[in-house]
């Protein structure tokens, strides 16, 4: 697809890179954005980036609407030529998986679920062609996950599955969403996993909790200054944890001794389409070296 730009009334350019969910066209975005936001052009007010997409807001007392067109236009000729590295983290999530708070919660929407008498992990082994929810579990867990955006509830991850396309887990979203999802609810719906940064509706699967928190708008938490945890272009490695472990977290949370583990790593594009398990096992390597 041809990248598509577009006016928002006088103050925004939408740019629309794929109407496909693919980490080709995460990364162009990514690309474009990083190049936006490095290159300071006076009248940029905002950037917002999406999955494949992104939106600029700027002040067209400052700039002009086409130029700003012509700038832009110009970072994605860059961008297509541009090495597909990136330095990045890969950030370790602990799991309680079939916990007993999504649990709740989904049992009490099964009316707004395709398949009122399965849980959610259930129907969603079933629809990937998995014999049972361990191995489906085992499977969300063992690959590394590519956050290809943060927002639409603050500090809320969008994460692509890291393997072969065909190996993607892919779940549809509820018929009708609910009206309350635990905190720290790890989801998936289509091909996008999430984890709710706070508690409230949502229409996605639910597999889950972590006793991470990702955001944190008091600034209280030792390891989230910065208010939230993650940005496009960070890589998440779940980990399953068991109800004892998930208890100690929290409690250290609450002492301010817990410390994700997080880890300083170059993520290629071409290196992982040319070779997916090779690429994610020196991910994992790094992470547990």
């Amino acid at each position: 697809m041809q990248t598509r730009y577009s006016f928002g009334g006088d103050e925004h350019i939408f740019v629309e890179v794929d109407e496909e969910m693919s980490l080709e066209a995460f990364f162009k975005s990514l690309s474009m954005t990083n190049a936006v936001r490095e290159s300071g052009i006076a009248g940029i007010t905002e950037i917002c980036p999406a999955n494949a997409s992104f939106q600029i807001k700027f002040d067209p007392d400052v700039i002009a609407p086409q130029d700003l067109m012509t700038e832009l236009k110009g970072f994605e000729a860059a961008a297509e030529k541009a090495d597909k590295t990136i330095e990045t983290r890969i950030i370790e999530i602990p799991v309680l998986y079939d916990d007993p708070w999504t649990r709740e919660t989904l049992m009490r929407f099964r009316e707004r679920h395709q398949d009122p008498t399965s849980t959610d992990l259930e129907y969603a082994a079933r629809v990937n062609d998995y014999p049972d929810v361990q191995s489906f579990i085992a499977a969300h867990a063992a690959s590394p996950w590519f956050v290809s955006m943060v927002g639409f509830v603050a500090g809320l991850p969008f994460t692509y599955q890291l393997v072969e396309r065909a190996k993607q887990i892919e779940v549809p979203k509820y018929l009708r969403p609910r009206t309350d999802t635990p905190r720290l609810t790890v989801g998936h719906g289509g091909c996008f996993g999430c984890i709710y940064s706070v508690r409230g509706a949502g229409g996605y699967q639910m597999f889950g909790v972590t006793p991470m928190p990702i955001y944190d708008p008091s600034g209280k938490i030792s390891y989230l200054k910065e208010l939230m945890i993650f940005r496009p272009g960070d890589i998440i490695k779940f980990r399953s944890v068991e109800r004892a472990e998930y208890d100690a977290d929290v409690a250290a949370i609450d002492e301010g001794r817990f410390e994700p583990k997080i880890v300083s790593v170059p993520f290629s594009l071409d290196a992982f389409t040319a070779d997916p398990a090779g690429t994610n096992a020196k991910l994992l390597e790094a992470l547990n070296g």
